[in-house]
């Protein structure tokens, strides 16, 4: 994961909440959040959507450190940090979304255990528990997924790379294809300077030359060249190595890199402070930018992240603990937060997403306007018209950000609720329902499950009734 000593306090909220091999939300313990569970057509690229916060449901849980990506076809895949305790083998978790990122589900795992050449290499003390941090990029046709091993506690790490020519499992040509080690560490970076070769973030220069950002804690962060198309290190990238993060105060609490180009500038994502304490977790998400992919990075105040820079972007706020583990794509953030709306488990690990906006001088900033979702007006009842296929149904809600609405169907007076349609983001403060003639006979009820970052609520239930018979003489 994206630090030397990530926490084990959420290894028992996993547990909990492993069913059948796949790691669930306690919202996903409930029921599913789709009917259909098949490929969707392409959907939107996230440059269509709303600035702000993008709410999510399905599995969400538990996701540390997402690396963001979407395919050609319009899926979205985030790759997270695999289980402890080698839970379902402890590789790389994969999770997959055809509507724009509204409802998540499991892919499984990268590979079904760690591959045997990482436990050859920590042979001589205590084994990486699972595999950390993975990024995810793409170039020339090859998906390059780089993640790393760690011995808990320490900098002595591996970042690794595997490839693969396609994201979609159903794919004939799918497979992760183990490429061996990229960096090791302990070993002297920079002059003679000690890193930490875990959480790798890919940018490739105005040239076309590949680098990695790599580091956590000891003395920060470090830009080394690759090459193509191995991905792997350039002769001499260590020497060459480039400091660009470094926040000069004890423990040097600074780990995460991920750095994208925009408009002529190269954005320095990092988090700071403590990650992977629950709901006692100070992480926070910080930026900065250059005019070159090698820097200097500075903050809006003009402050060196070399020296102690870095423009606080997103930090806890409402029911979101201890945002960082970042990744962007198209102007979407990606996070993991401990969720302090989780009843059942406080603190769950939880995928965060949100949508960047820009300022005019071309800073990031986002919305942290944090309002649990309330239902403003309840869906009513409808009627089955002998003309006309469907039946509509439609909630009125507010929150923020805006809330994911799913509804759900009853066929015996509200004992039991099964899903009914696809889930939305109300972003318009409204979400609607259309049942077909089949799944609308008189007496099925509806209600609305809405739901944010922030809390969630379920909205009073509508009924099918039968026509008004017509009044005589009309």
């Amino acid at each position: 994961m994206r630090t030397h000593h990530r926490a084990r306090r959420w290894a028992a909220g996993v547990a909990l909440a492993v069913v059948g091999g796949l790691a669930l939300s306690p919202s996903a313990l409930a029921a599913p959040s789709s009917v259909d569970t098949g490929r969707h057509d392409p959907s939107p690229a996230p440059s269509v959507l709303p600035t702000g916060g993008l709410s999510v449901t399905g599995e969400t849980s538990p996701v540390h450190d997402p690396a963001l990506i979407v395919a050609d076809d319009g899926t979205w895949y985030v790759f997270s940090t695999g289980l402890v305790n080698r839970e379902n083998g402890g590789t790389i978790q994969i999770w997959s979304s055809d509507d724009d990122g509204v409802t998540w589900s499991s892919d499984g795992t990268v590979w079904d255990e760690i591959p045997a050449w990482i436990d050859e290499h920590f042979a001589d003390g205590a084994l990486p528990d699972n595999l950390w941090a993975p990024e995810v990029y793409e170039h020339d046709g090859t998906y390059y997924l780089y993640y790393s091993a760690s011995r808990f506690g320490t900098n002595t790490s591996v970042t690794a790379l595997a490839t693969n020519t396609t994201l979609d499992p159903s794919d004939p040509d799918y497979e992760w294809v183990d490429q061996g080690p990229v960096i090791t560490s302990p070993q002297e970076i920079e002059n003679g300077k000690t890193f930490n070769a875990i959480d790798a973030g890919i940018v490739e220069g105005a040239d076309g030359t590949p680098y990695m950002a790599i580091g956590s804690y000891w003395y920060g962060i470090f830009l080394v060249e690759l090459e193509w198309p191995s991905g792997k290190l350039a002769d001499g990238a260590l020497a060459d190595a480039t400091h660009i993060v470094d926040r000069f105060v004890p423990g040097n609490p600074v780990e995460a890199p991920y750095i994208v180009e925009r408009d002529g500038y190269y954005y320095a994502f990092v988090s700071f402070d403590a990650c992977c304490r629950g709901l006692d977790s100070t992480y926070k998400i910080a930026v900065g930018r250059a005019d070159s992919v090698t820097g200097p990075y500075l903050d809006q105040d003009g402050r060196d992240l070399f020296g102690g820079g870095g423009t606080v972007l997103l930090e806890s706020h409402g029911a979101m603990v201890g945002p960082g583990g970042q990744s962007v794509f198209d102007d979407v953030l990606a996070f993991h937060y401990y969720d302090a709306s989780n009843a059942e488990i406080p603190g769950f690990p939880t995928l965060g997403l949100h949508r960047l906006d820009w300022t005019q001088d071309g800073w990031p900033v986002v919305d942290t306007t944090a309002e649990a979702p309330t239902v403003v007006t309840p869906p009513q009842d409808a009627s089955v018209r002998q003309a006309g296929p469907t039946v509509r149904f439609e909630v009125e809600v507010a929150g923020a950000p805006a809330p994911v609405v799913t509804w759900e169907r009853s066929m015996d007076g509200g004992r039991t609720w099964r899903p009914a349609g696809a889930a939305e983001r109300a972003h318009d403060g409204t979400a609607t329902l259309s049942l077909h003639r089949s799944q609308a006979s008189p007496g099925v009820q509806v209600r609305a499950q809405v739901s944010n970052a922030h809390g969630s609520v379920t909205s009073e239930p509508a009924k099918v009734t039968l026509p008004r018979p017509a009044r005589a003489g009309s």
